[in-house]
């Protein structure tokens, strides 16, 4: 009996398997995501039909239910958990744990066209990986707000409630992908500033379908590169037909704002340039003055030069030069050409010298692993710094470096840095590192599902449930790592006589906050089908009091930073039963309220005032008072 491998299954091979297998080997075109498309197998027999829906387009299976997916509000907030964050209160990193197309959502109002760069390393979708699909789109946003919301006794996010393995058996496989990743991305893009750039890691899995969903939400036109980064420099034999040494990172910009990309000049680069005539102006390198162009196709770049050491004239046989007659007389005259130390050059090279380089390098689209590193490298790093290996295929910090140190603008040191996909923490621990090595000033927001750790896994037996777990601690350890390394570097130059007045001895920021994703502090209007009087009437009796069961003031405190579009790291001061948002921009009146508040607010002329209307219950003349009083003064107040 023929039988197929299915995993570690057997399965006796029907006789419907069996003539789709000898179709998909006489007509491979027919198929798509392994059913037949009858269309095309009426065309590829002959028939004359005209196609549905004829034009270049991406579509797939559930793209529509996508959309509606990613335009759902979400009334999910984020609450500070300042015990497992480090320097919270100074610090302007930012970790998020949490389902990343909610947090997504919630960081819409208050990071809309903030973030500088965004870095993320999605799921390659292999076929042998489970992957996180919590978008199922036949159920309603009750159901799915409640799967999304099991959890296990401690609180995490079940395994069943967030993973299917996405086989390349299943039918869908490709379309299942793109439904994950394409609500994500639209709503990435609206973080981006107008000149931000996004880098993408994939592999020949899906680069092909998530280059053509990158041209349909950032426009053709945005693309900037696909990056060969050069993974492993050592090839498996275990493969049986290629070996991969190699992986993609598409890289497109918001808008054509961004011009200029750029990264920063290195030793390697800058050992080209020598001086072999002491020219007074520095080192140089040389270019070739001789034109790839024939003399009959540049018949105005073909004239004689003069060799001043030889002191004789000379003529390409064959090429014309790279320069018209004015500019070589230029040439000249500025001492540019170079004939050899003893004119033995046949023909000039023209002198670039390093002085007069802008500072940066044009980048290349291929990333050799002396340069951007390698996964092997990234997981022996990893695995020191953290004790143990708990964590498999990172990506190695020097590739992460080398893409946020590409200069877009003269704010190359600066800026959000944001990665959705967080993993084990390398971009964080990048954008580190890298403000330890040139001084820059660049933040992260890192998002980590808290996807569970297998309890047969090291990283389990460590104390680490999740990935999110693994990814914080990874922070706090490079952190810890990087801060001793400049408390070293100070101590050594302790003593040392030093000129320089202007030189910053203050120490990077090696923190970060951690907030976790988290129903409303707020109570949510439920949908009443029909026409129960006594539902309508309980639900109007529990709104009188808005708060949640759960809620804390600080908590509250932040959700109304985040829906009024305040960020994260706005500052937070508390007098007079007042949380005064960022100076004033927005006033918080969450505890009591009475006159001496009021006054105290209107002293401070905010731009909005929101309170909590049950402050006022049994007060109506003092809530009217407030409203005319803050309306007389031009605040915008508004109850809750």
């Amino acid at each position: 009996m023929n039988t197929i491998e299915n995993n570690e299954m057997e399965y006796s091979l029907t006789p419907q398997q069996e003539r789709l297998d000898v179709l998909k080997r006489l007509m491979p075109e027919i198929f798509d995501e392994g059913k037949i498309d009858f269309e095309k197998l009426k065309a590829t027999l002959g028939e004359n039909i005209t196609f549905s829906n004829e034009r270049y387009v991406l579509n797939w299976a559930g793209k529509s239910d996508a959309f509606r997916i990613m335009q759902r509000p979400s009334s999910a907030t984020l609450v500070p958990c300042k015990e497992e964050s480090v320097d919270f209160d100074s610090t302007q990193n930012i970790f998020i744990e949490g389902e990343n197309m909610e947090v997504l959502k919630v960081l819409q109002k208050s990071y809309f066209g903030k973030v500088k760069m965004i870095y993320i390393d999605p799921p390659y979708n292999t076929g042998n990986d489970s992957f996180i699909y919590p978008d199922k789109f036949s159920e309603s946003k009750e159901e799915y707000l409640k799967r999304v919301g099991d959890k296990d006794e401690e609180g995490y996010i079940t395994r069943e409630g967030m993973f299917r393995k996405n086989s390349k058996e299943n039918g869908q496989y490709h379309s299942n992908w793109l439904n994950m990743m394409m609500p994500r991305l639209y709503l990435a893009k609206n973080l981006l500033r107008e000149d931000g750039v996004i880098f993408i890691s994939i592999d020949d899995n899906e680069v092909h379908n998530l280059r053509l969903l990158m041209n349909e939400i950032f426009g053709e036109e945005n693309f900037l590169s696909s990056i060969v980064w050069e993974k492993r420099y050592t090839r498996s034999n275990n493969s049986k037909t290629f070996t991969t040494l190699t992986e993609s990172i598409l890289v497109y910009r918001k808008s054509e704002i961004v011009y200029n990309i750029k990264e920063p000049r290195n030793e390697k680069a800058d050992s080209i340039y020598s001086n072999p005539d002491n020219d007074p102006r520095g080192v140089w390198t040389s270019v070739s003055y001789v034109n790839p162009a024939t003399k009959e196709q540049r018949p105005n770049l073909s004239y004689p030069l003069w060799n001043p050491i030889l002191e004789k004239e000379v003529i390409h046989p064959t090429n014309a030069w790279k320069y018209e007659k004015a500019n070589y007389e230029r040439h000249v005259a500025e001492n540019r050409l170079y004939w050899g130390k003893n004119g033995e050059n046949i023909y000039p090279r023209l002198k670039k010298f390093l002085s007069e380089m802008d500072g940066g390098m044009v980048p290349v689209d291929l990333w050799k692993h002396e340069d951007a590193g390698t996964t092997d490298q990234a997981s022996k790093d990893l695995e020191d710094l953290m004790e143990g290996k708990f964590f498999d295929f990172p990506k190695p910090v020097s590739l992460i470096k080398r893409a946020l140190s590409l200069i877009v603008n003269d704010e190359d040191r600066d800026g959000i840095y944001l990665d959705f996909f967080a993993g084990s923490g390398t971009t964080a621990h990048a954008v580190m590192q890298l403000n330890k090595e040139d001084g820059g000033n660049r933040r992260f927001i890192c998002v980590q599902l808290p996807e569970l750790c297998d309890p047969k896994s090291e990283a389990y037996k460590a104390g680490y449930s999740t990935i999110a777990e693994i990814s914080k601690e990874r922070i706090r350890r490079a952190g810890n790592k990087l801060r001793a390394e400049v408390e070293a570097e100070k101590a050594e130059k302790a003593g040392e006589l030093s000129f320089d007045d202007a030189e910053d001895s203050s120490m990077p920021d090696f923190g970060f906050k951690v907030f976790k994703l988290s129903d409303s502090n707020f109570k949510q209007w439920r949908e009443i089908h029909g026409s129960d009087q006594t539902q309508w009437k309980q639900q109007t009796l529990d709104f009188l009091n808005p708060v949640a069961a759960n809620a804390s003031i600080e908590n509250m405190v932040y959700e109304l930073m985040l829906k009024n579009g305040k960020n994260l790291n706005s500052t937070i001061e508390h007098s007079h039963n007042c949380y005064n948002i960022h100076s004033g921009e927005l006033l918080l009146l969450l505890e009591s309220v009475d006159q001496d508040t009021i006054d105290y607010v209107l002293s401070l002329h905010p731009q909005k005032v929101i309170a909590l209307d049950n402050l006022f219950s049994g007060n109506d003349q003092l809530k009217t008072n407030t409203a005319l009083q803050l309306r007389d003064a031009g605040i915008h107040f508004k109850t809750i």
